[in-house]
């Protein structure tokens, strides 16, 4: 599989040149109100984006606009969880006074982001670090994070916003359970 595995297409009035920001359901409201705070700085809007790993990218069309699948004739999340984002996102930007919209790719969440933020031509991607815990260390142990996977793929500045208090130096990075 190539590279592009997911040319998201821009929708209709996607802002030109806007920051990223990456957000899974139930992530810490900071990781968006950072990312509202830098497009503030740098003047120009924020695109809340969304990863549907259920589905992937099956053909383009010669316009570039992407078909997908599930990987499980079964599942929607996908929609549920950018149903849940939008409302989280609504609820920490309300009185911000930033422009903003969402999106959601599909596919891998590194090459989805990478792409999209290609294609808006995003001066930076925001994302969150994830709940520490046994299984989170197994999983990045396997797939790396999204944040150093980006960070060796593409030339964009990352924002990297922890969402939980640091850990002491001497503490194990998992909690034992």
């Amino acid at each position: 599989m190539s590279d592009a595995q997911n040319p998201a297409e821009t929708p209709v009035g996607e802002p030109h040149g806007a920051v990223i920001a990456a957000i899974i359901p139930d992530q810490s409201p900071r990781v968006i109100t950072e990312a509202a705070r830098y497009a503030k700085l740098l003047g120009v809007p924020l695109v809340v984006v969304h990863v549907d790993v259920t589905r992937f990218v099956t053909y383009e069309d010669p316009d570039g606009a992407p078909h997908t699948a599930p990987i499980d004739i079964n599942v929607d999340a996908g929609a549920e969880e950018l149903a849940e984002v939008t409302e989280h996102v609504t609820a920490a930007l309300a009185g911000a006074g930033v422009e903003w919209s969402t999106t959601q790719l599909v596919g891998d969440p590194a090459l989805a982001i990478k792409h999209f933020a290609e294609k808006i031509e995003s001066p930076l991607i925001v994302l969150g670090t994830r709940k520490r815990g046994f299984g989170e260390s197994i999983r990045e142990f396997f797939t790396g994070s999204v944040a150093a996977r980006l960070s060796h793929r593409q030339h964009r500045p990352l924002l990297v916003v922890p969402v939980e208090e640091p850990v002491d130096d001497d503490k194990p990075i998992f909690d034992e359970a």
